[in-house]
């Protein structure tokens, strides 16, 4: 015969489980809140379609292509397991498949399969109109000699009255002309379609920026910002709500930051990895999770040999060896500054085997939330600390030394 247990005793049993199931949402409630807290204090207001973010080690962003092939189920793998915040860059299988876009949508399609949640983006230049793409493929010296009109969407060297020529790419090719309102029509209705084709979660939009470093004629500046600015509208609006739109180098372009949900920090050259050019990175991407938005802080390994971006793999002479060297100095940049929603990307150039089939075990150690804001140890120096749950960080942007202590 079954013993009955007690009814107070019975009670006290599922008062007691529900307790330990309160206190356990409580505690979940409570570490997902701390993981959106801003360094100044304030919330990150996430929005349904962006990644799925998280402390529990480095969040990555991978960005890559192979002029070649698609991936194989192995690198894909290799990848989902590292992130699921993913751009397929500009060429990718264009010699075996003829079109970056059904490159883009192959990967789209291996990535989801892998892991739904990924979110993965279409690659479109605003600016170099490179002829990868099947919406680009006829803006070449053949392809306008057939059609003479395609002229009209390109820019005009002011010297010789010539279409402006790019001839230190991966490709010959010509340059956009934003100011042209026509041009800036197509332009989007092709990006547009581009996503749509390839199914990707959002565009990874090239050359946003409208500075000294964009190659633009200076008198024409405030006009090209005002232009991009438009294209970024109509963009957002066409794409719909639940597409994200990244702006690389845009976070100081006015006139496009509002409809762009992320940025990318790419660290080109010599000036933007300054001492005070990381420290003003470092205030934007609070002023970028304070807007709601999605910060992308990319380093690139020095020491690397030819600077090819779409043809091959990079020279790579020692170059994986340096990779994992300097990363300790460029991941501790990355921490010093990083806010809810920011993503660190490591390589040494953006082919597939620049670096992004590496494994940097570093990368995969716990992190948990930041404890705080970074400290500055003198008001005038360049020595920056911050406490992570499981990592405290340490660096001088001025001797480029850094130390990052796990626990």
């Amino acid at each position: 015969m079954k013993k009955k247990v007690p009814v107070r005793i019975q009670s006290l049993k599922t008062l007691s489980l529900i307790y330990c199931l309160i206190n356990v949402s409580l505690c979940t409630y409570a570490q997902q809140k701390s993981s959106l807290l801003i360094s100044d204090g304030s919330r990150f207001k996430s929005k349904a379609y962006f990644p799925k973010f998280s402390w529990e080690t480095t969040p990555m962003y991978y960005h890559f292509g192979d002029i070649d092939r698609v991936l194989l189920a192995e690198e894909v793998k290799f990848i989902a397991d590292r992130t699921a915040f993913i751009c397929i860059e500009k060429s990718h299988a264009f010699h075996m498949l003829g079109d970056a876009v059904m490159g883009t949508k192959h990967e789209v399609e291996a990535f989801h399969t892998i892991k739904p949640e990924s979110k993965i983006l279409y690659y479109y230049n605003s600016y170099v109109a490179w002829p990868f793409t099947q919406f680009n493929k006829d803006l070449t010296p053949e392809g306008i000699a057939k059609n003479k009109e395609l002229a009209k969407f390109l820019a005009v060297d002011p010297e010789t009255g010539k279409l402006l020529e790019k001839t230190n790419g991966p490709a010959f090719s010509y340059y956009f002309d934003a100011l042209n309102p026509e041009f800036r029509k197509w332009w989007v209705a092709a990006a547009v379609e581009g996503v749509n084709i390839s199914g990707a979660d959002g565009i990874f939009i090239d050359r946003m920026n409208v500075d000294e470093n964009a190659g633009y004629p200076e008198k024409d500046l405030a006009k090209i910002s005002k232009a991009k600015g438009d294209m970024m509208a109509a963009l957002k609006k066409q794409l719909g709500p639940n597409k994200i739109v990244v702006g690389n180098n845009a976070a100081n372009t006015e006139d496009v930051f509002p409809y762009c949900d992320a940025f990318m920090f790419e660290h080109y050259n010599a000036t933007v990895t300054n001492k005070e050019h990381l420290l003003k990175e470092w205030e934007d991407m609070i002023r970028i999770a304070k807007a709601g938005k999605i910060s992308i802080y990319r380093f690139g390994a020095k020491g690397k040999g030819r600077n090819d971006i779409t043809m091959g793999a990079t020279k790579t002479d020692g170059i994986e060896k340096k990779s994992k060297d300097q990363l300790e100095y460029y991941h501790a940049c990355f921490l010093i500054g990083a806010q809810p929603y920011s993503y660190f990307q490591w390589n040494w150039g953006w082919n597939l085997e620049d670096g992004n089939l590496v494994d940097y075990p570093a990368l995969q150690k716990p992190l948990g939330s930041p404890k705080g804001a970074f400290k500055r140890e003198k008001p005038d120096g360049w020595i920056f600390t911050r406490e992570f749950e499981h990592a405290s960080v340490w660096v001088n942007t001025e001797t480029k030394k850094a130390k990052i202590t796990w626990h």
